[in-house]
């Protein structure tokens, strides 16, 4: 009975997807705010990379929301599992040779190789929440290579809040300026291959960057240390 319904709810899902394949074939021709974004997106924003100037600018505030709601789920974890009386940590298992010499040697191009993705954001596919966890994940390594390490949480709290900060100031100076929060310089026009150029759009992918990344190192150390009550 149980193979029976499960072949009919399969046949049913098959006709729906299929009923709904044209809906998903590409459109010849772009219209509505598609259309707009293609033909107005360089010359509104003044990046040469149209999805950056779709995330950076037009969508600029949703983007804010995305950084605060990944702050609100790290301060979320860090106090469910923060360290409380009572709470017993093992002893973690030192890693092995390999792992902690594969650390050393991976850590400092991983590292690298994250800044690269939102420094060069708006030149490329990558961009701030890319580049973010690309160099969380070289901490990571950190972290697997010697468990009883800490992170400067000092540290990674001023540049999680200062590059937060600056991303609202950045975005209120357009305001001002321009009369559109994010609003960018109408003559930073954006070149390809040239790193300085686009205005801010690539100021607020480092911004971006700096945050996500520090958030999701602090995030992983928490994880890493959390004990179990006794």
């Amino acid at each position: 009975m149980k193979a029976l319904i499960s072949l009919i709810a399969l046949l049913f899902l098959g006709v729906t997807l299929w009923q709904l394949l044209p809906f998903f074939a590409p459109a010849e021709v772009l219209q509505g705010v598609a259309a707009h974004y293609v033909q107005q997106g360089v010359v509104e924003n003044r990046g040469a990379n149209i999805v950056t100037s779709v995330i950076v600018n037009y969508r600029g505030l949703d983007t804010l929301g995305e950084v605060v709601v990944l702050f609100l789920s790290v301060t979320g974890v860090g106090f469910v599992l923060r360290r409380r009386g009572g709470v017993c940590v093992p002893k973690p298992t030192p890693a092995s040779e390999i792992v902690e010499t594969g650390a050393r040697l991976l850590m400092p191009p991983v590292l690298l190789f994250g800044a690269y993705i939102f420094i060069h954001g708006h030149l490329t596919p990558g961009g701030g929440f890319q580049g973010g966890a690309v160099v969380a994940s070289a901490v990571l390594l950190l972290l697997l290579a010697n468990r009883d390490r800490h992170l400067p949480h000092a540290l990674l709290s001023w540049v999680e809040s200062l590059s937060g900060l600056a991303y609202v100031v950045v975005g209120l100076l357009g305001l001002i300026g321009l009369g559109s929060f994010l609003g960018n310089d109408p003559e930073a026009l954006g070149v390809w291959n040239r790193l300085f150029s686009a205005g801010i759009i690539p100021i607020i992918y480092v911004l971006i960057g700096l945050k996500v990344g520090s958030e999701l190192s602090a995030l992983l150390e928490v994880m890493t240390q959390a004990g179990e009550r006794e």
